[in-house]
C-alpha cells in the first residue's frame, strides 16, 4: 500500500523516538541532577537515533524534522531560564508528561509549516543570475546619482536616531513622574523629545525628497534613452508589436517608474527599516535582554503570515485585473459596434454580458477583501497575544527591580515599531523581484539592435538618383516562409519618372519599402548611384529618397513645422517654395494664419487633398534626387493633379517612381514596370505594353471596365 512521504516520515520519526526517549527515561534521575545541560545532553542523544530512522525508513526527504524535534525542548528550557518565567518545567521530555511531547512535536510541525511558507512565498526567479546582472545594471544606472544617494543616506541615519529617541524619553518622561516630580528633569526630557520628534520629521522629509529627486532623474534619463533607442528600430519591429496604447507605450509609462523605483525606493525602504530595527534591537536589548529575546517568538508567524498573504494576494490582484479588462473589452465592443447591436435588438443581451463581467469582479474584490480582514485580525491577534506575555514577563522584571515602569512603556513601543519594519523589510524583497521583473522588459528593448542597420557613411555632394533593383527578393519578419518579391530586377534612370503598376498584393508597396530602406531584402541589393543603401548615412538617405504615401501623417504643430519637419535651418523662403511647388500655396494664404496655422492631432483640421499637398511639400523642401509617389495624388482634384504633373513629375533632373491607379498619371510616365505576384512580368512605354497586349494591357482594360 503507498503511503505519502510526509506521513511516513513523521511515523518513522514518532516510532524511534518512543523507543530511544523509553530507553531514556531509565536514566531520568541521573539526568535531571544536570539541570539545562540535561536538557541539550537529551537532544543530543535523540537526534543520531532519529536521523538514521528518517534516513533508513523515508529517504530522500529533509531531515529538518529531525533537528526540530530534538532542538525544540532543549531551546525553550533555555529561553525559559534566561526570562525567569515562573513555574517549575521537567528537566527532561523523557520523564515529562504526554502533554508536553504533543506540545514538542506540535511546535515542530507549525515551525516546519512555517518555514515552507517562508520558502513557498518567495519568487521562483529569486537570486536567479539574470534577476542577479539586471541588479548590476541598474545599480550602474543608478550610480551617477551618488552624490544625492549620499545625502539621502545621511538624513535617513539622523531621521532613525531621532525617531529611536522619541520612545526612549517618552518612558524618561514617565520615570520622572513615577519616582517623584523634577521641574529641571522633566522640563528637560520634554524638550529632548520635542526635539527629537522635530529633528526626525524634518529629516525624514529631506530624506524622502532626496530620493523623489533620484528617481525622477532616473526616469527622464530612461525614458530618453528608451525611446531615442526605439525610433532606431525597423519598421518590422513596430509591425510586430503592440504600440497603440500597450506594449511601448506601457514601457515608457509604467515599467521605466517601476524599474527606476528598484535603487532608490528599495534602497530607501531597506536601509530605512533594516537601520530602524537594528537601532531599535540595540535600544531594547538596553532596556531589557530577556523581552527582547522573547520579541523574537513573534517574528517567524508574523513573516510567514506575510509572504503567504502576498502571494494570495497578487494572484487575486492579477485575476481582479484580468476580470475588469474583459468588463471594459464588453464596454468597449458594444460601444463600438453600436450599429450592429442596436440593429439586432441586443441591447439587453450586452447589458447581461456587462452585468455578469462585473459580477465576476466584484466576486474576486470581496474574496480579496475578506483575506485581507482575515489577515489583519491574525496579526492584531498576534500582536495582542506578544504585548500581554511581554507586560506578564515585565511586571515580574519590575518586581525583581531590574526594570522600571517607564522602561517597559518605551520597550513595548519600540517592539511594535520593530515588529513593522521586520514585516517591511519582507514585503520590500517581493517588491523588489517584481520590479526586476518589469527592468527586465526594459533592458530587452534597450539591448535590442535594430536589423536594418544606420552604420553607413557614405554622404556625397551630389547624386545622380540612379536606382536599381538586382535580384531583390523579400519576405515579411512576420511571415518570413511567404516570398513577396521574387528575383525582382530594374532600374530608375536619372530624371525619368517610371510607373510600378500591378494588383493589390503584387509588391509595389514592398518595392517602395526596401527603397526607403525599411527592410532588408532577404537576397539581392537596392543600388543608388551604384552603391548599396546601406552604406549610405541614415540622414542623408533619407533627405536624398522622400517618399509621400497614400495617407500622409502630419503631427500637431503649424503648417510651417509640418512642412519643415525634420531639418535644421529652413529659412521662410525654403518653406513658400516648397508649398508652391506642391501647389499648396493658395490654400495656406487663403487660412487666417497662413503657415502658423495648427495643422491639428494627425492633421485632423485639414482636408485630405491639403493634407497630401502638404506632405508633398515636405517632401520636396528636401530637394530629394529620388521622389516616391505612392499613390499620393489620390485625394487632389483633376487641376491640383495637373499642377503637379507639371511642377513635380516634371522637374527635369529629379528620379520619380509613382505608384497611381488612375491610368492617365502612368501613362505619363517615361517607363512602366508591370508587377504580378511579387515578379516583374512587363517593362516598357504605355504604348509598347498596350501593343503586346499582354498583362498590362488587361489591366488597363479592367481599368476602363471599372470606370
Amino acid at each position: 500500500m503507498w503511503v505519502p512521504p510526509a506521513l511516513r516520515l513523521a511515523g518513522a520519526l514518532f516510532l524511534a523516538d518512543m523507543a530511544v526517549l523509553a530507553a531514556l527515561a531509565r536514566l531520568g534521575l541521573k539526568l535531571a541532577q544536570l539541570g539545562l545541560v540535561a536538557a541539550w545532553l537529551e537532544a543530543g542523544l535523540r537526534f543520531p537515533a532519529l536521523a538514521m530512522a528518517g534516513w533508513l525508513l523515508a529517504p530522500g526527504r529533509p531531515q529538518g524534522a529531525t533537528a526540530l524535534l530534538c532542538l525544540a525542548p532543549a531551546s525553550f528550557l533555555a529561553l525559559r531560564t534566561c526570562l525567569a518565567l515562573p513555574g517549575a518545567p521537567p528537566a527532561l521530555l523523557a520523564t515529562a508528561s504526554p502533554g508536553w511531547l504533543v506540545l514538542a512535536y506540535g511546535a515542530s510541525g507549525l515551525a516546519l509549516l512555517t518555514w515552507q511558507a517562508l520558502g513557498h512565498g518567495a519568487p521562483a526567479d529569486a537570486g536567479t543570475p539574470e534577476a542577479k546582472a539586471t541588479l548590476r545594471r541598474l545599480l550602474a544606472l543608478t550610480w551617477p546619482q551618488w552624490p544625492y544617494l549620499c545625502g539621502a543616506f545621511i538624513f535617513l541615519t539622523l531621521a532613525m536616531i531621532g525617531e529611536t529617541l522619541v520612545p526612549y524619553y517618552t518612558g524618561r518622561v514617565i520615570d520622572i513622574l513615577s519616582n517623584g516630580f523634577s521641574a529641571d528633569s522633566f522640563t528637560t526630557a520634554i524638550w529632548l523629545m520635542c526635539l527629537a520628534s522635530v529633528g526626525s520629521s524634518l529629516f525624514a522629509g529631506c530624506r524622502g525628497g532626496f530620493f523623489s529627486f533620484i528617481m525622477s532623474r532616473l526616469n527622464f534619463r530612461t525614458c530618453d534613452q528608451l525611446f531615442s533607442h526605439l525610433v532606431r528600430q525597423e519598421l518590422a519591429f513596430f509591425q510586430q508589436v503592440k504600440t497603440g496604447g500597450s506594449d511601448l507605450t506601457s514601457r515608457l509609462a509604467t515599467d521605466v517608474p517601476v524599474m527606476n523605483r528598484v535603487v532608490p525606493a528599495n534602497a530607501n525602504i531597506f536601509l530605512r527599516n533594516l537601520v530602524k530595527a537594528l537601532g531599535l534591537y540595540g535600544f531594547m536589548m538596553g532596556l531589557s535582554w530577556r523581552l527582547t529575546l522573547l520579541t523574537l517568538l513573534e517574528l517567524p508567524l508574523a513573516i510567514a503570515a506575510r509572504k503567504l498573504y502576498d502571494v494570495r494576494h497578487q494572484a487575486l490582484l492579477q485575476a481582479i485585473l484580468e476580470a475588469r479588462a474583459c468588463a471594459e473589452a464588453v464596454v468597449q465592443e458594444a460601444v463600438s459596434s453600436i450599429e450592429t447591436v442596436q440593429g439586432f435588438g441586443a441591447e439587453e443581451e450586452e447589458a447581461r454580458r456587462y452585468e455578469r463581467a462585473l459580477d465576476e469582479t466584484r466576486r474576486l474584490k470581496d474574496r480579496r477583501d475578506l483575506e485581507r480582514a482575515l489577515f489583519l485580525l491574525f496579526r492584531r491577534m498576534l500582536q495582542v497575544t506578544m504585548q500581554a506575555l511581554m507586560l506578564y514577563c515585565g511586571r515580574q522584571q519590575i518586581h525583581e527591580g531590574v526594570l522600571t515602569t517607564g522602561s517597559l512603556v518605551s520597550f513595548l513601543l519600540y517592539q511594535g515599531n520593530v515588529s513593522h519594519h521586520v514585516q517591511a523589510l519582507v514585503y520590500m524583497y517581493g517588491d523588489l523581484q517584481s520590479n526586476v521583473g518589469a527592468a527586465c522588459k526594459v533592458f530587452e528593448y534597450l539591448d535590442r539592435e535594430p536589423a536594418v542597420g544606420t552604420a553607413g557613411t557614405q554622404a556625397p555632394g551630389a547624386l545622380r538618383g540612379h536606382v536599381a533593383f538586382r535580384n531583390v527578393s523579400f519576405a515579411y519578419p512576420a511571415r518570413p516562409k511567404e516570398l513577396v518579391l521574387q528575383d525582382v530586377s530594374f532600374e530608375l534612370r536619372p530624371g525619368e519618372v517610371m510607373a510600378l503598376v500591378g494588383l493589390n498584393g503584387s509588391g509595389k508597396s514592398t518595392c517602395v519599402g526596401l527603397l526607403e530602406r525599411f527592410y532588408e531584402p532577404q537576397a539581392g541589393e537596392v543600388l543608388l548611384d551604384g552603391v548599396p543603401l546601406r552604406e549610405y548615412d541614415h540622414k542623408y538617405l533619407h533627405r536624398q529618397v522622400a517618399l509621400v504615401g497614400q495617407e500622409p501623417v502630419l503631427f500637431s504643430g503649424s503648417i510651417r513645422d509640418n512642412i519643415a519637419y525634420g531639418l535644421e535651418g529652413c529659412g521662410e523662403q525654403d518653406v513658400r517654395a516648397a508649398a508652391r511647388a506642391a501647389g499648396a500655396l493658395d490654400f495656406i494664404s487663403a487660412l487666417d494664419k497662413g503657415f502658423d496655422t495648427d495643422v491639428g492631432e494627425k492633421g485632423g483640421q485639414l482636408s485630405a487633398g491639403q493634407k497630401q499637398r502638404v506632405a508633398i511639400a515636405r517632401a520636396l523642401i528636401r530637394c530629394p534626387s529620388v521622389l516616391i509617389l505612392d499613390e499620393a495624388t489620390s485625394a487632389l482634384d483633376g487641376d491640383s493633379e495637373l499642377a503637379l504633373q507639371q511642377s513635380v513629375l516634371r522637374g527635369g533632373a529629379r528620379t520619380v517612381l509613382l505608384i497611381a491607379h488612375r491610368p492617365w498619371m502612368v501613362e505619363s510616365a517615361d517607363r512602366i514596370v508591370v508587377l504580378e505576384r511579387g515578379a516583374v512580368v512587363e517593362m516598357g512605354t504605355h504604348a509598347e505594353l498596350l501593343a503586346r497586349g499582354g498583362p498590362y494591357s488587361h489591366l488597363v482594360q479592367s481599368k476602363r471596365h471599372e470606370r
